[in-house]
């Protein structure tokens, strides 16, 4: 059973599997539980010109904010449709995965929720599970069936789940993938040439993956490659990239981080299974976890790609 106290946690914040993550990590650190009462935390997203920490706490129907400055954890916002992942543009608004409506949507600045797209040729998602924004401002979304409300009543579904490109400015929609069983977690690499995206398949059915794969993205937005980075021997969710390019991974076990030619390097320890993470503060060296019950903060020797 997991000790359900705030604080500093007991133990070494990182285990060090290759020489070459030590420079990633903070003498001394210590993981910091800072929230803990969900069944299931997801979709962390760091508001840096308010200094919160929004996620997700899905069986909750609600989002949740810490606030660095004092360490207040408050609602940010419930009902809240279901949420999952979350991201911020380059304009710094929130958007969020919401699994009822089953749509892509977002925060506005005077506090208005932007439905911004729900169905592809008419046909409706199944279950927008985690979303980046790329720099040219199209929003980049898995959409496997997890949280998909059965007998929905209207209308046709899509078939299959896929990853989308969807375009805010033209509002054009594109299904840029057609061979996983369960896109999860995504993430671009430094300079965007590069899409990483898992795939949880093995959580369906025992023959299916559970790996992280390597596309390399097109003049056209097209994908190409695909080639499995690496397997999960257990359980991916969610990821985020530092500006080296490494990948920093949810895990059972915590956050392990991989080089950008698939090798384990360490891991941030928990005493949970992560479901996703993002790196925050001014300096977006701070690793900031949502695992099970819990949030989490460890400081860390890297930095993370500016959303």
């Amino acid at each position: 059973m997991v000790d359900a106290a705030l604080g500093p946690l007991e133990g070494p914040a990182f285990d060090i599997v290759d020489p070459r993550f030590a420079a990633c990590t903070v003498p001394d650190a210590r993981v910091e539980r800072i929230w803990t009462g969900s069944r299931w935390t997801e979709g962390p997203a760091w508001l840096g010109a308010r200094g919160l920490l929004v996620w997700s706490d899905i069986p909750g129907d609600r989002m949740l904010a810490w606030e660095q400055a004092t360490g207040r954890v408050t609602t940010f916002r419930q009902p809240a449709n279901s949420p999952n992942g979350n991201t911020v543009d380059r304009q710094g608004r929130l958007v969020t995965c919401e699994q009822a409506p089953h749509r892509i949507a977002r925060l506005e600045r005077d506090g208005r929720v932007t439905p911004l797209v729900d169905r592809i040729d008419g046909r409706r998602f199944n279950s927008p599970n985690d979303v980046v924004v790329a720099s040219d401002g199209a929003i980049w979304f898995t959409d496997p069936s997890y949280g998909k409300t059965k007998g929905r009543g209207e209308g046709a579904d899509v078939e299959g789940c896929h990853v989308y490109r969807f375009d805010p400015t033209s509002g054009s929609v594109r299904q840029v993938t057609d061979d996983f069983v369960m896109p999860n977690g995504l993430a671009f690499s430094p300079d965007e040439s590069l899409l990483y995206i898992v795939d949880t398949g093995s959580t369906e059915r025992p023959d299916a993956p559970n790996h992280v794969r390597r596309f390399r993205v097109g003049p056209d937005h097209a994908l190409s490659g695909g080639e499995v980075l690496a397997d999960a021997n257990g359980h991916f969710d969610g990821l985020r990239v530092d500006t080296a390019g490494r990948l920093w991974m949810a895990v059972d076990e915590g956050v392990r981080c991989y080089l950008p030619d698939g090798t384990l390097i360490g891991r941030v320890n928990l005493p949970e299974r992560a479901a996703n993470l993002t790196f925050g503060g001014a300096g977006r060296d701070i690793l900031m976890m949502t695992a099970t019950s819990s949030v989490y903060l460890c400081p860390v020797n890297a930095v993370g790609c500016a959303p």
